[in-house]
């Protein structure tokens, strides 16, 4: 066998604990065979190129949003994703034992779960203590005899895997309640797939693709038998929970539709999904809520994140849940020192692989052993709530100890001991070298009817420094992607997620995420407009200012006051201050680039954007949200410029200008012509109609000199991007008339009123309807008396000067307008995204 030992300037770094053990390296120092080809490649890129992968795939994973809330950080909502592009490598001799060992368990806590809510055999013969179930808030009493259809009740299981000091795999921790870290994986995979191909393909790595399609059977297989094609639905608790990402990736990779409690309703004995199309009944719900805040009527009362009667129609078998409700009952870490009995008695073999070694407190002799040995223990409760970590005994002051023990002696019940062991290490990327790490591995099974499947790989997290043994992602610990190598090639391609613009049932789109979706357009095109005015008016204010020109002074300061109305950023230069403000205009113009705290600033706005663009993160393509990501980037990249003043921004503006043009151009040629696409553009539409109504309100409803409105017609042409247009099409000096022609009544000009009202009928006639209704919509309404108006305007009726020098029909007309475009505004939220809740019967 051809061995190979590591470089001195890698082994210089690599450094082990006599007794460690090392999943790269053997005990003399040599690579393990399963190693060898990955490191010598490694090895062979040098570490500035490997460096340079991991920025590569660190990029990909920002681009595509991939991120991990953490609850009370202030850098929570935006924690990027991190990966080591050094993966766990496991052998495929090695993991033939795992995968037994897996199964076998799964298929065991699969048999706990239904028994502790039907029989309690368990119970009844003293494998398991009573206190010890009833005592944990995942046993649920009102899920008692509450079963799915099929013999599996456990769907999803997860287990958390590390090599103890025998060097064998020991199981840490079970997770069955909403198993987490798959979609991460997936992500992983492929980020890592594309920064090092070669690498991937040549080590033969199992590939992930079957167990997304073992999971899209399972969830099939427990739907109530009505219909060949059941409708499955993700349920998150939304954007704040730690790990929303997973939970849209997941859903748009599967197809199904990502809801929200709000999205659901229970009418008839059965669950259904408000969608613009009206109720579609639910099937199967794969839940990412905990089990006590899924149901506000029979569980958690305070809970604004379940739907209220779900358990009533899961008693009826109207809907299955995956994983159940109560299924968090199997991750009492308690139960890890009976599971050898039980084996016996379900299966009548032993545990194939070990849990680690576990005292439950609440009987005598075990916690006489707990309390002697508390230094050198690691310190749980059966019931772990939010924030709440493992306590390592050996890291306590006496004055601690002496809490703990008073602590566990008074609730005895509610506290397990685990043996303290460090674990191995596996390489990583740390200060441009290799270094151990200590690391633990997840695994992933699903139930299908022929029993469980297990995801040949996983999650891998790496603990920060070596020797650190708390390895969460709540504590930053760094993931790695996890390579089972097979005995052969592989066949198959990796898996990929859609990218298509809008993807999964436009039939079933919730009213949310319309909601949602709609809102992206408004301030997308919010943003732009306010970019492209505010830029003109730096423009103006800098270049060639005639400050002692009375025409010039008039119009700045009607142009200031359009840029307040455009971003809605009020009292702006229309306030009290606002005659201090037209001298001296460059702080309020840099607060509305740069604060994010001012509501209508361009940050604000931006923000509000990539907030309704991340609540809906599963209908977006790869390239959408790669472009969602660089405004983000772009608009903090104006705000680290604040200091430098309005004028060093400009180029940040062109780019923001050019990067949301971008996100309107994919949507324009990417999405397909479904729901949410017609919100997104109805929003976009609306929103330029509304700012266009208000600007020319805003500029030209008092007249003012000639000259005044010839400088003004000249920068409003500049901002919309029409100065050109104007030019070709009139071959004139800028004068109002054509001006008003080219922005109100031109049908092929895509900036002016008549365009965006066309296009807002022709989509609203498509918006869902009910069916056999044929009479006109109250959006339909509002849009002819619009157009009507729009229609029989006249333009030099329009620029005509009343007496007190204002334009009255002008302003008249189109004050008409923008209420009737503002109510359109309303009448789409009552109609389409807000489901009014029918009167349900509580027996």
């Amino acid at each position: 066998m051809t061995t190979f030992s590591l470089p001195e300037s890698f082994a210089s770094e690599y450094r082990l604990e006599p007794d460690g053990y090392d999943e790269m390296l053997d005990e003399t120092g040599r690579i393990r065979a399963h190693w060898l080809h990955l490191m010598q490649a490694l090895i062979q890129l040098g570490p500035d190129e490997v460096s340079q992968r991991h920025r590569e795939a660190l990029r990909l994973l920002r681009e595509n949003g991939v991120t991990y809330n953490v609850y009370g950080d202030p850098d929570g909502a935006s924690r990027p994703w991190r990966l080591d592009p050094v993966p766990l490598l496991v052998s495929s001799d090695e993991w033939f034992d795992i995968e037994a060992g897996l199964l076998q368990r799964a298929e065991l806590l699969n048999l706990i779960l239904a028994d502790l809510y039907g029989p309690r055999q368990l119970v009844k013969k003293n494998l398991l203590p009573l206190e010890l179930v009833y005592n944990h808030g995942g046993f649920l009493r009102v899920c008692d005899q509450v079963r799915l259809a099929g013999q599996h009740q456990l769907i999803l299981y997860a287990a958390d895997l590390a090599r103890g000091p025998d060097r064998k795999m020991w199981v840490l921790g079970d997770r069955t309640q909403a198993p987490s870290g798959a979609g991460y994986a997936l992500e992983n995979r492929l980020a890592m797939s594309r920064v090092l191909p070669s690498l991937f393909r040549d080590n033969q790595v199992h590939r992930l693709a079957r167990f997304f399609q073992s999971l899209r059977a399972g969830l099939n297989a427990v739907a109530p038998k009505r219909s060949e094609l059941p409708r499955v639905v993700v349920l998150t608790p939304g954007p704040l929970n730690e790990t929303f990402f997973e939970h849209a990736y997941l859903a748009a990779y599967l197809g199904y539709a990502l809801v929200q409690g709000d999205d659901l309703t229970v009418r008839d004995g059965c669950v259904w999904l408000k969608s613009l199309t009206g109720l579609q009944r639910v099937d199967v719900i794969l839940r990412r809520v905990d089990d006590n805040y899924c149901d506000p009527l029979e569980l958690r009362e305070d809970s604004r994140l379940g739907v209220p009667g779900l358990l009533d129609v899961v008693r009826r078998g109207n809907v299955a849940i995956a994983n159940p409700l109560g299924s968090g009952v199997l991750e009492n870490p308690g139960l890890m020192a009976f599971l050898p009995g039980i084996a016996e008695y379900f299966l009548g073999q032993p545990l194939k692989l070990n849990s680690i070694a576990t005292w439950w407190c609440g009987q005598s002799r075990e916690l006489s052993y707990v309390l002697a040995n508390l230094p050198r223990l690691v310190i749980k409760p059966i019931y772990r709530k939010p924030g709440e970590h493992a306590v390592f005994g050996h890291k306590l002051s006496k004055a601690e100890l002496a809490a703990w023990r008073q602590r566990i002696q008074a609730r005895p019940a509610f506290y397990v001991g685990q043996e303290y062991e460090s674990f191995s290490t596996a390489p990583s990327l740390a200060d441009g070298g290799y270094q151990p790490r200590q690391s633990l591995l997840r695994c992933f099974m699903v139930a299908r009817a022929d029993g469980y499947t297990l995801m040949p790989g996983g999650l891998t997290r790496s603990a920060r420094s070596y020797g650190e043994m708390l390895i969460t992602n709540q504590m930053g610990s760094i993931s790695k992607d996890t390579w089972v190598i097979a005995s052969e090639p592989q066949l198959g391609s990796l898996p990929q997620a859609g990218d298509s613009g809008l993807s999964g049932h436009a039939s079933a789109l919730p009213s949310r995420a319309a909601d949602n979706i709609f809102w992206v357009g408004r301030n997308a095109e919010r943003a732009e407009g306010g970019i492209r005015l505010m830029r003109a008016t730096i423009k103006k204010l800098f270049i060639n200012p005639e400050r002692d020109n009375p025409d010039y002074q008039s119009s700045m300061h009607t142009l200031l006051r359009c840029v307040t109305g455009t971003t809605g950023a009020y009292p702006g230069f229309f306030g009290e201050d606002a005659e201090d403000l037209l001298k001296a205009p460059e702080a309020e113009l840099l607060a509305l680039a740069t604060d994010a705290e001012r509501i209508g600033s361009l940050p604000d706005t931006i923000n509000r954007m990539a907030q309704s663009a991340y609540a809906v993160r599963d209908l977006w393509s790869s390239d959408t949200w790669r472009v969602v990501d660089e405004i983000e980037e772009q608009i903090a990249a104006a705000q680290r410029l604040r200091k430098s003043g309005l004028w060093s921004m400009q180029e940040q503006m062109d780019q923001l200008v050019t990067t949301l043009s971008a996100f309107s151009g994919l949507a324009m040629e990417s999405m397909t012509r479904g729901d949410g696409w017609l919100f997104l553009d109805i929003g976009r539409r609306l929103e330029r109609g509304l700012q266009l109504v208000s600007l020319l309100r805003t500029a030209f409803a008092q007249a003012q000199s000639e000259a005044a409105e010839t400088r003004l017609i000249e920068s409003l042409l500049d901002s919309s991007d029409n100065l050109i247009c104007y030019r070709q099409h009139y071959r004139a000096n800028l004068e109002l008339a054509p001006f008003l022609e080219l922005l109100l009544l031109d049908p092929n000009n895509p900036r002016s009123l008549a365009y965006q009202i066309a296009r807002l009928q022709e989509h609203v006639g498509k918006l869902p309807r009910e069916a056999g209704n044929r009479r006109i919509s109250a959006e339909e309404r509002l849009l002819l008396e619009a157009s009507c108006i729009l229609h029989i305007a006249n333009v030099e009726e329009l620029q005509t000067v009343a007496e007190n020098g204002s334009r009255e029909a002008l302003d008249s007309q189109l004050g008409k307008i923008y209420g009737l475009l503002a109510n359109l505004s309303e009448t789409l939220t009552a109609t389409y995204f807000r489901h009014g809740a029918a009167p349900q019967s509580l027996s």
